[in-house]
C-alpha cells in the first residue's frame, strides 16, 4: 500500500479556489452612493419644492398675490442689508429663548414632583387637561391686560406654550421606564432626585427630546403669531411684526420672504440643534434608528 493510499478521505486537502465561492460585492454607482447621503436627498428636495413653487408663480404671474422664489429671495437679502430684518429675528429669538427656558424649568419641576409624590401626579394630570388643550394665543388679550405692552405679555404665552408638552412627554417617557432599571436605583441606593438624575431621565431621552421638539414648534409659532397681535398693539415687535408691516405696505414679497425666514429657523433648530443633540445621545446609545 503506498503513503497515498493509506491516508484517509478525510485527512487530504485539497486547494479550492477561492474565487469561485462566494460573492463579490458589486460596487455602488455614484447615484446609489449619493442616494444614501441623507442631507443630499433633503437638500434634493428642497430644490425641487422650490422649483414648484417658482413654476406656480410663474404661471399665476401675479406677484401680488404670490410672488416667485426669486423675488422672494430678493427681497429677503434686501431686507437683510438695509431694512433691519435681522435685527427683527433677534428680537424674536431672545424673547423666545427667555419663554422657552422659563417653560423648560418650569415643566422639569412639575414632572420631578409628579414622580415622587401621588399628589405631584394628580396635580400634573389636571394641570395638562386643563390648559394643554387651551391654545397659548388665546391667552394673549389676558397678558395684554395682566403684563402690559410688553415682552412680559410675550414671555408668558411663550411659557404656557412650551409647559404643556414637555411636562406631558417628560412624564409620558419616565412612566415608560421598566422597573427593572428603577429596583438598579434603588439598590445602589440612590435618592429620588439621584435617581430621576442618573436613571429616569437617560432612559426616557427620546420621549424628552420629543417634547422639547414639540415645545420649541408651539413656542414658535406662538411667537410669531402674537407678535402679529402685539405688534399692531404696540407698533414695534420682531419677526412677526416685520411680516405685518411688510403686509401694510403691499410688500407681498417682503411678506413672503419673512415668511422664509420663520422656516429656514425653523429647520436650523430641527436639523442642526436637535438632530446634532439626538445624534450624539439616544442614536449613540442605540435607543433610537
Amino acid at each position: 500500500m503506498t503513503d497515498t493510499a493509506a491516508r484517509r478521505p478525510a485527512y487530504i486537502r485539497e486547494v479550492i479556489d477561492a474565487g469561485n465561492y462566494g460573492t463579490v460585492e458589486k460596487p455602488l454607482t455614484i447615484w446609489e452612493r449619493a442616494y444614501r447621503i441623507e442631507a443630499l436627498r433633503k437638500a434634493v428636495l428642497l430644490v425641487i419644492l422650490a422649483g414648484a413653487w417658482q413654476a406656480y408663480a410663474l404661471h399665476l404671474n401675479n406677484s401680488l398675490l404670490f410672488p416667485t422664489f426669486t423675488e422672494t429671495i430678493q427681497a429677503l437679502w434686501t431686507n437683510i442689508t438695509t431694512l433691519g430684518l435681522l435685527e427683527k429675528v433677534w428680537m424674536s429669538i431672545s424673547v423666545l429663548a427667555r419663554g422657552y427656558l422659563i417653560g423648560l424649568f418650569l415643566a422639569a419641576t412639575l414632572t420631578v414632583l409628579a414622580m415622587n409624590t401621588r399628589i405631584g401626579r394628580d396635580l400634573l394630570e389636571i394641570l395638562t387637561s386643563m390648559f394643554n388643550p387651551l391654545p397659548a394665543i388665546a391667552l394673549l388679550p389676558l397678558a395684554l391686560l395682566w403684563f402690559g405692552l410688553g415682552n412680559q405679555s410675550l414671555i408668558f404665552v411663550l411659557i404656557h406654550s412650551v409647559l404643556w408638552p414637555v411636562a406631558l412627554n417628560t412624564h409620558a417617557g419616565f412612566l415608560a421606564v421598566s422597573n427593572t432599571l428603577r429596583m438598579v436605583g434603588r439598590n445602589y441606593g440612590l435618592s429620588s432626585l439621584r435617581l430621576v438624575m442618573k436613571i429616569l431621565i437617560p432612559a426616557a431621552l427620546p420621549s424628552i427630546l420629543a417634547g422639547l421638539k414639540i415645545g420649541w414648534a408651539f413656542a414658535w409659532r406662538t411667537l410669531i403669531a402674537a407678535e402679529l397681535v402685539f405688534g399692531a398693539s404696540s407698533g414695534s415687535g420682531g419677526l412677526g411684526w416685520f411680516v405685518f408691516e411688510r403686509k401694510n405696505d403691499l410688500d407681498i414679497p417682503g411678506v413672503f420672504a419673512g415668511l422664509l425666514t420663520v422656516i429656514l429657523i425653523g429647520l436650523f433648530v430641527e436639523y442642526v440643534i436637535f438632530r446634532r443633540l439626538e445624534q450624539r445621545t439616544v442614536v449613540r446609545w442605540g435607543m433610537q434608528q
